[in-house]
Protein backbone atom coordinates (compact mmCIF):
# COMPACT_ATOMS: atom_id res chain seq x y z
CA UNK A 1 0.00 0.00 0.00
CA UNK A 2 2.97 2.62 0.29
CA UNK A 3 4.55 1.59 -2.35
CA UNK A 4 0.66 2.31 -4.38
CA UNK A 5 -0.13 5.41 -2.63
CA UNK A 6 3.32 6.82 -3.31
CA UNK A 7 2.74 6.71 -7.16
CA UNK A 8 -0.37 8.07 -7.06
CA UNK A 9 0.69 11.01 -4.81
CA UNK A 10 1.58 12.91 -7.75
CA UNK A 11 -1.61 12.57 -9.63
CA UNK A 12 -3.82 13.24 -6.74
CA UNK A 13 -1.42 16.21 -5.55
CA UNK A 14 -2.76 18.08 -8.79
CA UNK A 15 -5.83 18.08 -7.62
CA UNK A 16 -5.17 20.98 -5.04
CA UNK A 17 -7.81 19.61 -2.77
CA UNK A 18 -6.43 20.07 0.93
CA UNK A 19 -8.94 17.43 1.99
CA UNK A 20 -7.55 14.87 -0.12
CA UNK A 21 -3.96 15.83 -0.27
CA UNK A 22 -4.57 15.39 3.70
CA UNK A 23 -5.63 12.11 3.36
CA UNK A 24 -3.20 10.88 1.15
CA UNK A 25 -0.16 12.43 3.08
CA UNK A 26 -1.68 10.64 6.80
CA UNK A 27 -2.10 6.87 4.48
CA UNK A 28 1.13 7.06 2.97
CA UNK A 29 2.93 8.19 6.39
CA UNK A 30 0.66 5.56 8.05
CA UNK A 31 1.56 2.43 5.98
CA UNK A 32 5.33 3.26 6.26
CA UNK A 33 4.88 3.10 9.56
CA UNK A 34 3.20 -0.22 9.51
CA UNK A 35 5.69 -1.50 7.24
CA UNK A 36 8.37 0.13 10.20
CA UNK A 37 6.52 -1.81 12.96
CA UNK A 38 6.02 -5.04 11.13
CA UNK A 39 9.65 -5.35 9.85
CA UNK A 40 10.01 -5.09 14.03
CA UNK A 41 8.13 -7.28 15.05
CA UNK A 42 9.63 -9.73 12.29
CA UNK A 43 12.82 -9.56 14.79
CA UNK A 44 10.48 -10.19 17.55
CA UNK A 45 9.21 -13.43 15.97
CA UNK A 46 12.70 -14.24 14.96
CA UNK A 47 13.97 -13.76 18.80
CA UNK A 48 10.83 -16.24 20.29
CA UNK A 49 11.52 -18.73 16.70
CA UNK A 50 14.94 -19.17 17.42
CA UNK A 51 16.14 -17.82 21.57
CA UNK A 52 13.10 -18.73 23.01
CA UNK A 53 12.50 -21.65 21.53
CA UNK A 54 10.82 -24.22 24.16
CA UNK A 55 7.84 -23.42 26.45
CA UNK A 56 7.26 -20.16 24.83
CA UNK A 57 3.25 -19.74 24.42
CA UNK A 58 1.62 -16.75 23.55
CA UNK A 59 -2.21 -16.28 23.92
CA UNK A 60 -3.71 -15.00 21.06
CA UNK A 61 -0.38 -14.77 19.33
CA UNK A 62 -1.45 -13.82 15.59
CA UNK A 63 -4.20 -11.33 16.89
CA UNK A 64 -1.27 -9.49 19.59
CA UNK A 65 1.17 -9.24 16.76
CA UNK A 66 -1.82 -7.61 14.58
CA UNK A 67 -2.67 -5.16 17.17
CA UNK A 68 0.71 -4.18 17.65
CA UNK A 69 1.64 -3.95 13.59
CA UNK A 70 -1.76 -1.84 12.71
CA UNK A 71 -2.25 -0.12 16.15
CA UNK A 72 0.87 1.53 16.98
CA UNK A 73 1.19 3.39 13.27
CA UNK A 74 -2.62 4.35 13.91
CA UNK A 75 -1.61 5.98 17.54
CA UNK A 76 1.47 7.97 15.92
CA UNK A 77 -0.78 9.25 13.51
CA UNK A 78 -3.17 10.19 16.07
CA UNK A 79 -1.43 11.86 18.05
CA UNK A 80 0.07 14.01 15.34
CA UNK A 81 -3.00 14.85 13.74
CA UNK A 82 -4.55 15.91 17.23
CA UNK A 83 -1.48 17.90 17.32
CA UNK A 84 -2.18 19.75 13.90
CA UNK A 85 -3.77 18.54 10.98
CA UNK A 86 -1.61 21.16 9.31
CA UNK A 87 1.36 19.45 9.05
CA UNK A 88 0.06 17.03 6.23
CA UNK A 89 -0.26 19.04 3.23
CA UNK A 90 1.01 20.06 -0.40
CA UNK A 91 4.39 20.57 -0.44
CA UNK A 92 6.47 21.00 -3.39
CA UNK A 93 9.82 19.15 -3.87
CA UNK A 94 11.57 21.62 -5.89
CA UNK A 95 11.33 25.23 -6.28
CA UNK A 96 11.84 25.14 -9.78
CA UNK A 97 9.15 23.00 -10.86
CA UNK A 98 5.60 23.81 -9.90
CA UNK A 99 4.78 20.33 -10.72
CA UNK A 100 6.79 18.11 -8.37
CA UNK A 101 3.79 18.79 -5.49
CA UNK A 102 3.89 15.87 -3.06
CA UNK A 103 1.20 15.07 -0.36
CA UNK A 104 3.33 14.37 2.69
CA UNK A 105 4.12 16.14 6.25
CA UNK A 106 5.01 19.47 5.93
CA UNK A 107 6.82 19.80 9.25
CA UNK A 108 10.21 19.48 10.00
CA UNK A 109 9.63 18.79 13.79
CA UNK A 110 6.88 16.25 13.18
CA UNK A 111 8.61 14.63 10.11
CA UNK A 112 11.61 14.04 12.66
CA UNK A 113 10.11 13.12 15.30
CA UNK A 114 7.38 10.35 13.69
CA UNK A 115 9.00 9.15 11.44
CA UNK A 116 13.18 9.30 11.57
CA UNK A 117 12.77 8.72 15.28
CA UNK A 118 10.02 6.02 14.76
CA UNK A 119 12.71 4.13 12.24
CA UNK A 120 15.89 4.65 14.18
CA UNK A 121 13.40 3.21 17.37
CA UNK A 122 12.86 0.41 15.06
CA UNK A 123 16.14 -0.01 13.91
CA UNK A 124 17.89 -0.12 16.87
CA UNK A 125 15.32 -3.06 18.10
CA UNK A 126 15.95 -5.22 15.06
CA UNK A 127 19.69 -4.80 15.38
CA UNK A 128 19.41 -5.73 19.26
CA UNK A 129 17.00 -8.45 18.52
CA UNK A 130 19.59 -9.54 15.31
CA UNK A 131 22.71 -9.26 17.49
CA UNK A 132 20.84 -11.72 20.24
CA UNK A 133 20.07 -14.33 17.80
CA UNK A 134 23.82 -14.67 16.68
CA UNK A 135 24.88 -14.48 20.07
CA UNK A 136 22.42 -17.70 21.00
CA UNK A 137 23.46 -19.40 17.62
CA UNK A 138 26.83 -18.86 18.12
CA UNK A 139 26.65 -20.07 22.10
CA UNK A 140 24.59 -23.67 20.80
CA UNK A 141 27.46 -24.11 17.57
CA UNK A 142 30.31 -23.39 20.33
CA UNK A 143 28.26 -25.93 22.90
CA UNK A 144 28.09 -28.53 20.22
CA UNK A 145 31.42 -28.85 18.94
CA UNK A 146 32.60 -29.23 23.00
CA UNK A 147 30.33 -32.04 23.03
CA UNK A 148 31.51 -33.78 19.69
CA UNK A 149 35.54 -33.08 20.95
CA UNK A 150 34.06 -34.60 24.66
CA UNK A 151 32.80 -37.96 22.88
CA UNK A 152 35.45 -38.26 19.95
CA UNK A 153 38.08 -38.43 23.01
Amino acid sequence: MVNLIFLVNSWLSSFNKPGLCITVAVLLHYFLLAAFTWMCLESVHMYLALVKVFNVYIPKYIIKFCIAGWGIPAIVITVVLIINKDFYGNGSLSKNNPFSNFCWIQENVAFYISVVAYFFLMFLMNTAMFITVLLQIHSMKSKTQKRSTFWKQ
